[in-house]
């Protein structure tokens, strides 16, 4: 079928734009010996979250507002990173990124922030939201989303917290 094999190769041309650039070269002599040690994670992982109120996802087709509010309320800075999650319910229908229209409010604009999708959440990255909040310091971020293809499902804002 014409429209599986297209597919197909989308789907493998997307995962190869992903792979950083150091995947598609060879390692230099001098690097050889560094490339076979054993290395360690170069991003950490969360070691928590914090749970912010859920809601039902709306479906009006109208941009809806959601804040998502941290306070560092220890004496130490954290490394922190907001997050939106957008589940489908557990039977189905899954959402996909299209159904959907997620922005942040960014130095006074509101930017698209991409979806990636698994098991039938959306869900935005957390590599590039990660921040230090200092010591007693509230975050704040403002997002806004917008169904655009109705389907049941949660939104569930979240912040990641990093050791």
């Amino acid at each position: 079928m014409p429209t599986t094999k297209f597919l197909g190769r989308a789907l493998a041309l997307t995962a190869l734009a992903a792979l950083p650039a150091a995947a598609f070269t060879l390692p230099s002599p001098a690097s050889a010996t560094v490339a076979s040690a054993p290395q360690t994670a170069a991003v950490a992982a969360p070691v928590s979250f914090v749970d912010l109120p859920s809601s039902p996802l709306p479906s009006d087709h109208q941009a809806h507002r959601i804040t998502v509010t941290y306070r560092n309320g220890t004496g130490a800075d954290e490394t922190v990173a907001p997050q939106i999650l957008v589940e489908s319910p557990d039977n189905g229908p899954f959402l996909a990124p299209g159904d959907v229209k997620l922005e942040a409010l960014t130095g006074g604009h509101w930017k698209t922030v991409p979806l990636a999708s698994q098991t039938g959440t959306l869900y935005t990255g957390l590599a590039s939201a990660k921040l230090v909040l200092h010591s007693h310091h509230t975050l704040t971020q403002q997002y806004r989303l917008t169904v655009v293809k109705a389907a049941p499902g949660t939104v569930q804002p979240r912040v990641a917290l990093y050791g």
